[in-house]
């Protein structure tokens, strides 16, 4: 059976604080996530444990994240020799809907327009305050949080990979809230 992976992580620090978007490795990483498909289970990782998270995702037959080639990816690279992009199998949505359309989709966008109702049940930046709110307190809650949050950002980018996979095309929401359709190419 084919092992997809399917991944996001949240950092501790944003791009403003360390310098900008090209300084990503400088982030950390507060809490990462995947479902495998191999034990149909989704795994939470500390960056006390990144090294577990990176070896989940080199020995995957397939890794399916929302720009993670690009971020994520970059996060990681603080915590290994490897070149994470060189040494795992990828399938970038973010950077796969880029060659077909001229600007950048949200995730929230394309979810929202292929699954229906709603996609997110927070923002970046409120992963950012509770990573804030856990370091000052020790509130484990606040870790949960960040979890929980990055769990379901996993969800929504399996569920809009499996769309695209069983019906051989994604939507997105134009700038005036219209569904387009685009095809894809991808397996289970």
């Amino acid at each position: 059976m084919k092992n997809i992976v399917y991944f996001d992580l949240e950092t501790r620090r944003s791009a403003a604080q360390v310098g900008g978007w090209h300084e990503t490795a400088k982030m950390g990483m507060s809490v990462g996530v995947t479902f495998s498909t191999r034990d149909n289970a989704y795994h939470i990782y500390t960056e006390e444990n990144v090294e577990e998270l990176i070896e989940e995702l080199r020995n995957a037959d397939l890794v399916v994240g929302y720009n993670h080639i690009h971020f994520d990816y970059g996060v990681l690279q603080a915590f290994t020799f490897w070149t994470v992009a060189e040494v795992t199998q990828n399938l970038d949505i973010c950077a796969y809907l880029a060659e077909k359309v001229p600007h950048r989709l949200k995730l929230d966008s394309v979810a929202k327009a292929t699954l229906g109702g709603n996609s997110k049940t927070a923002e970046g930046t409120d992963a950012l305050k509770w990573w804030a709110e856990y370091e000052a307190t020790g509130d484990v809650q606040k870790l949960l949080d960040i979890a929980r949050y990055c769990c379901f950002d996993v969800k929504v980018t399996m569920e809009v990979y499996k769309f695209g996979a069983t019906n051989g095309y994604i939507l997105y929401e134009d700038k005036q809230g219209e569904p387009v359709k685009i095809e894809v190419d991808w397996e289970l």
